[in-house]
């Protein structure tokens, strides 16, 4: 049987929210910020069936009580409106991403239903 990845919340720490965070938004910027990492990228585009917008690398390691990693800003717009999400990468994620190897932080096309 395949390992399964961590659940997200185990792999971003979100410092700032403006609004409520949903798994497939927290899914789609933790693939974004991973290959912005990968790459030493300074911005890319999060595109969703509920949400779009752009996150952006601010190349600073944060740290939050024990929690620590490189952090990225995310101007979303959702179902519920436009804000913004300030997370972190957590040390979880960034042996996740080296275990993977180059082309795993490639974000996916999105699965249409039609």
């Amino acid at each position: 049987m395949a390992e399964q990845s961590p659940p997200y919340w185990r792999l971003l720490s979100v410092l700032f929210s403006s609004q409520p965070l949903t798994p497939p938004l927290a899914h789609a910027l933790l693939q974004v910020a991973l290959d912005l990492h990968r790459r030493d990228a300074s911005a890319g585009e999060v595109q969703g069936e509920l949400h779009s917008g752009q996150v952006r690398n601010l190349r600073k390691h944060v740290m939050l009580g024990a929690i620590g990693g490189p952090s990225f800003e995310a101007s979303v717009e959702t179902e519920r409106g436009s804000g913004t999400v300030r997370f972190l990468l957590t040390r979880e994620a960034l042996e996740l991403l080296d275990a993977q190897g180059p082309e795993a932080s490639r974000p996916r096309a999105p699965a249409y239903l039609n």
